[in-house]
């Protein structure tokens, strides 16, 4: 069955981030949340897109942009196992890169990842400089998407000019009682990002059946538990071939 990522309202979204907790580290930031379209397969025009709203983040005063999970390729896409490449070293990464050396921006996004005949859905953050400060290759992966992606085995986080930054993918915030995101809660994130790729079902009535409960529902806990920042972002666009 095909799917269709959900509609969101806004292209991207500039959100200050601060502290709820006197004794925590975390710096105010901005942050853009940068929702794009996604044509699967498209490579090329994939990441050409996110370097042009990843400017207009950039313009408008973010300090780190969050993009969608998959952006070069779309999820589940089979074109994965031919295009994907490394991180770093790979035509997705060094394009993001480059984004970030000449917006002089940090960046969270989701890319497909080739080690040796292993492909992973995988994501990044980039500092301004253009370097790789931490990866994250998704651990709770949906059944379907088992064809195209080997399973993560680790969680990480990193140190920013903003404190510290856990980094998970979609369906990772909803592993069972939320264990994903809470342990990177007690390695000391300050705040979660999660590039994402939320799908329904094509027929999907958002009139009857609004979307987000599963999200409200899987990082309103944590966050509350924890007292910190859990962002998303995911993309707009068919799901047209994979499993």
């Amino acid at each position: 069955m095909l799917y269709y990522k959900r509609v969101f309202f806004l292209l991207f979204l500039v959100t200050e981030f601060f502290s709820m907790n006197a004794q925590s580290p975390l710096r105010e930031f901005k942050l853009a949340l940068v929702q794009m379209y996604v044509e699967p397969g498209e490579l090329q025009k994939n990441l050409g897109h996110a370097a042009d709203l990843i400017a207009q983040a950039a313009k408008g005063g973010a300090d780190i942009a969050l993009l969608p999970e998959v952006l070069d390729l779309g999820w589940t896409h089979p074109s994965a196992k031919k295009l994907a490449g490394t991180i770093p070293g790979g035509k997705s990464f060094e394009a993001l890169s480059e984004a970030a050396v000449k917006n002089k921006i940090w960046l969270c996004c989701g890319i497909v990842e080739r080690d040796g005949d292993v492909v992973y859905n995988s994501a990044v953050i980039i500092d301004s400089e253009g370097k790789l400060v931490i990866k994250h290759r998704k651990l709770n992966e949906l059944d379907i998407a088992h064809d195209v992606y080997a399973q993560g085995d680790r969680l990480n986080v990193c140190k920013s000019p903003w404190g510290t930054i856990g980094l998970m993918i979609c369906a990772d915030g909803t592993a069972i009682d939320h264990v994903l995101a809470r342990s990177l809660c007690y390695m000391g994130a300050d705040v979660i990002l999660s590039p994402s790729s939320w799908a329904v079902p094509p027929d999907h009535d958002n009139k009857k059946e609004p979307y987000g409960k599963t999200w409200r529902d899987a990082y309103m806990p944590v966050a509350k538990e924890f007292s910190v920042w859990i962002a998303s972002a995911s993309n707009v666009g068919p799901v047209t071939e994979g499993p």
